[in-house]
């Protein structure tokens, strides 16, 4: 998976989390460090991104756009899903424009987050793996 957050302690407890549910995780700190990731990489590397929405450089929504433009196969189908303390209606609404599958809220509740990342991408509930 692929976790884009530009908070160091958020960032840890994100990865703690999803490293405990078995999820091979690379981490970045901002939305255009995100898409030269995406876009170094083979298509298939990562399985989904987790996306701060509020970071500096690049917001997560633009590099949601920006990943979802890029011209390779799973650019328009890889699960990104937002990381947010912006959990108003118009927040995720504004996600789920951008290109984003669904939206988290922070804090993170662990297993609400395991539901909606394995939803997201289309896996059961007890099998987020890389």
């Amino acid at each position: 998976m692929l976790l884009v957050e530009d908070n160091d302690l958020n960032a840890e407890i994100a990865a703690t989390i999803l490293e405990g549910d078995g999820a091979y995780v690379s981490i970045v700190g901002d939305g255009a460090q995100a898409v030269e990731a995406f876009a170094a990489n083979r298509a298939g590397t990562f399985d989904a991104i987790l996306m701060d929405v509020a970071m500096p450089k690049m917001d997560g929504l633009a590099a949601t756009r920006a990943i979802r433009a890029l011209d390779r196969p799973d650019a328009a189908s890889i699960p990104i899903i937002a990381m947010t303390g912006n959990a108003f209606q118009e927040d995720v609404r504004e996600c789920l424009e951008a290109g984003m599958n669904a939206h988290i809220a922070k804090p993170i509740d662990a297993a609400k987050a395991e539901r909606v990342i394995a939803k997201a991408m289309g896996r059961r509930e007890n099998s987020v793996q890389q």
